[in-house]
């Protein structure tokens, strides 16, 4: 499986947001959002088929705004997370919203690939994430193995635990970190790890990944300059507990161990020729890692690695 070429899957708008929908049991998903200022922004459900190496897609329509995180509930395959730009009184607003799909969207797959796209359906919104003292939201993330009532979201340089209530309609913060240091620090993405009970989180602000223990809020690790330029978006292996990717502007992937942080256990540059790498999900089988990139922030890539 290894030895198969990528499977590239075009888009009509560009995109930065994508993510595994792990809930799904029966099949290799994938959610994708993307950014248009003129239309109506899409949620692209792509599943792929790694016995015939072939991707099927269904689109719903996010009319909020332009997709910058997207994140699916661990526990439910219809909930999802969206942190998304909208204009209000003439300035751009960074909102986080929390998402129902359609429930007869997947009937469509029976249909011609391309009917979904031409009558797509609208989301169901079932609640925001604002508390009225914190905004710009850079992304949702969803406690790995937990039963999908627990969400964390990293706005400016604050990370808010969520307990989400009453199906998803309701949300309340239960406790918050701060992150502090010289100048304006703003978080720009994160991780929830499925590891330790599910009681550590990693963060990235500018160049720097950042450890921490939600038990008590604290920082627990830090890696300075972990890239030459802004990290983009990091990811832990789920099958060794100490083990972090992260991808950034500088066109490279980073392996960490958190146990050593001096040093990347792996570094890999292949992909230098890519405008940016912005996003590196995985979600893995009994026998592979999927690996989806965002090639030039319309071109979804599907790379099969063989991670055992």
């Amino acid at each position: 499986m290894e030895d198969d070429a990528p499977v590239i899957y075009g888009l009509e708008f560009q995109a930065r947001a994508l993510t595994a929908q792990t809930a799904e049991t029966d099949a290799i998903r994938f959610l994708v959002g993307t950014q248009s200022l003129k239309f109506d922004n899409q949620i692209h459900i792509i599943d792929f088929d790694d016995e015939n190496n072939i991707i099927n897609k269904n689109v719903l329509l996010h009319r909020a705004g332009e997709i910058w995180h997207i994140g699916a509930s661990p526990a439910d395959k219809a909930v999802l997370t969206t942190c998304y730009n909208k204009t209000s009184d003439s300035r751009v607003v960074s909102c986080a919203a929390v998402w129902r799909m359609p429930s007869d969207w997947e009937t469509g797959s029976n249909e011609s690939p391309d009917d979904s796209a031409h009558n797509p359906q609208t989301l169901e919104l079932l609640c925001h994430l604002d508390d009225g003292a914190h905004s710009n939201a850079a992304c949702v993330l969803w406690e790995p193995m937990g039963d999908g009532k627990r969400v964390i979201s990293l706005a400016d340089n604050h990370a808010l635990l969520w307990d989400l209530q009453e199906s998803s309609t309701q949300a309340t913060v239960s406790s918050s970190a701060t992150l502090e240091g010289k100048g304006q620090l703003k978080f720009t993405s994160g991780k929830w790890s499925p590891h330790h009970n599910c009681s550590q989180l990693a963060t990235a602000n500018d160049t720097a990944i950042r450890g921490w223990d939600l038990r008590s809020m604290s920082q627990i690790y830090c890696i300075e300059n972990a890239h030459g330029q802004l990290v983009r978006d990091l990811d832990f292996n789920p099958n060794r507990q100490y083990y972090l990717a992260s991808c950034g502007d500088d066109c490279k992937v980073k392996f960490w161990d958190v146990r050593n942080v001096q040093e990347p256990v792996k570094t890999l540059e292949e992909h230098s020729h890519w405008w940016r790498m912005p996003l590196c999900t995985c979600t893995h089988t009994h026998t592979h890692t999927h690996t989806c990139y965002l090639e030039k922030k319309d071109i979804l890539a599907e790379h099969i690695h063989n991670c055992r």
